[in-house]
């Protein structure tokens, strides 16, 4: 992964990128407020005194935010500090209503992790690249300016003011645009499967700044830009790879790289200049004078560890040792609501390669087909344990099976009683096959003349008439060994 290279008109060129992600932490209250944090409420109804910083109100952590912050530093095995202390960031900005913002510098919740990544998710041997963490801190969202309800005026909503956000700060560890996809989705995976964030970036609950320099190699690190709340992976990725050639290009041509803050244009595929950069000593952080420093104990640290369910990585190591390929694998635990499907599936004595088959083959393609989720799929993880136990007992042949999942779809009835009610159920009676063998090969002479005389891939023929003839409820093992014997 380290080799990714930009062929510039002068040479070749090292990517160097950093990715700051904003997480809305899950919890039904504010970061320091009882104020409600539901997406979708009407503009300023859920706005606390403390939210709109009326004067004489003070701050009080929630800590239920702290608890899930937490939990996000061990699940990417990072350093949680026992003591850390919340800090004001000083700006003025019409959506933030305190002049400040109060967040954490100096010293932040959780330290030093790491996140694994690969680039090939159907090879098991595909190299696998550590992004450092840098840090995850804790501070609140400011409010939003809608510029859209107004011919000449701006308005501001202050329900996100005071929400709490997790900082994700990556090392600049990455060097290609696919590689900061990588890390996004599984970043998003681990705060899904942690339930920290729900991860909706078409929401705004996660979104990113983007770090990008180029460089020479062997050189040092070249002056950054940072692309301000890109809110998908696709976008990331393209942002990226704008920023990346518009950097070489203005250095080919002599020019310098300014330290800005820029913006995507998703629409352009752009990115455009916002600000000037500025640096940490610009917002005059200063340790905030309402809030005492965060102590957390050992029994608080204990709860929050056996609060933690098993990761993505963790469950993919367990499916691939139950047989499953490592692409099925790594299908099934790209999303945690597609883990927990499947782990019920699972829990029903359904054996483990056919159940991942089925479901990454025939599940998913027909949510996909219906523009569903697996939350709402029309199939249970029951029915389908009893559709794949008729096939494995030979009740079904996969081309029934075919037959009986779509009408389950459709209807919501279980496979049995789809089998019963349509008479679906595969026959092994040999005489009624050996009967329509007969009939099959007397259509066609001269196909069966052809075989007879060395035409071996006509045998395929003979199988698809015979049970196009029995409606394909017909024992394939039992045709294929009949066909043998008349074809001999």
């Amino acid at each position: 992964m380290s080799n990714y290279r930009v062929q510039g008109a002068t040479g070749e060129w090292e990517v160097v990128i950093g990715l700051e992600v904003h997480a809305q932490v899950t919890s039904n209250a504010k970061l320091f407020s009882g104020a409600a944090t539901a997406f979708g409420a009407e503009p300023n109804t859920q706005v606390s005194l403390v939210d709109a910083a009326m004067p004489g109100m003070l701050p009080v952590p929630n800590m239920e935010c702290i608890r899930q912050a937490v939990r996000t530093g061990m699940a990417i095995d990072a350093q949680i500090n026992r003591w850390s202390r919340f800090d004001r960031k000083n700006y003025f900005y019409a959506d933030l209503p305190q002049g400040y913002q109060i967040s954490q510098l100096y010293h932040p919740l959780v330290g030093e992790g790491a996140i694994e990544i690969s680039l090939d998710e159907k090879d098991p041997d595909a190299e696998v690249k550590r992004i450092g963490v840098e840090r995850i801190h804790v501070e609140q969202d400011a409010g939003k300016l809608m510029h859209d309800q107004h011919p000449t005026r701006s308005y501001v909503d202050l329900n996100r003011s005071g929400v709490a956000l997790m900082e994700i700060v990556s090392r600049p560890d990455m060097a290609s645009p696919a590689e900061a996809g990588a890390y996004l989705r599984k970043l998003r995976a681990i705060l899904r499967y942690v339930g920290s964030c729900d991860g909706n970036m078409e929401e705004g609950s996660m979104r990113a700044d983007v770090n990008v320099s180029v460089r020479r190699a062997g050189e040092p690190l070249g002056t950054r830009t940072e692309t301000k709340n890109v809110n998908s992976v696709r976008f990331v990725m393209a942002a990226i790879d704008y920023e990346v050639k518009r950097q070489i290009d203005v250095l080919e041509e002599g020019g310098t790289i300014v330290q800005e803050t820029r913006l995507f244009d998703p629409d352009k595929g752009v990115t455009r200049s916002m600000r000037s950069k500025e640096d940490a000593h610009d917002y005059r952080y200063f340790p905030d004078p309402d809030l005492l420093p965060l102590e957390l104990d050992e029994a608080f640290l204990d709860a929050c560890r056996a609060s933690l369910p098993e990761l993505p990585d963790a469950k993919r190591k367990r499916y691939e040792g139950l047989g499953i390929s490592a692409y099925a694998a790594n299908v099934l635990t790209a999303e945690v609501e597609a883990a927990r499907w499947f782990d019920a599936l699972l829990e029903t004595g359904t054996k483990p390669v056919a159940a991942a088959n089925w479901v990454t083959s025939e599940l998913f393609g027909a949510l996909n087909r219906l523009g569903r989720s697996i939350e709402d799929s029309p199939v249970s993880p029951e029915q389908a344990a009893e559709l794949l136990a008729l096939v494995a007992d030979g009740t079904l042949s996969g081309s029934l099976a075919k037959q009986v999942f779509e009408i389950m779809l459709e209807t919501g009835d279980g496979a049995a009683k789809v089998v019963e009610d349509r008479g679906l159920k595969q026959t092994s009676d040999t005489g009624a096959i050996e009967a329509v063998i007969a009939e099959v090969i007397a259509k066609n002479p001269k196909q069966y003349e052809q075989y007879k005389g060395g035409k071996d891939a006509l045998f395929g023929f003979f199988v698809g008439q015979t049970m196009k003839a029995m409606g394909g409820k017909a024992n394939p093992a039992v045709v294929n060994d009949l066909l043998k014997k008349a074809l001999a």
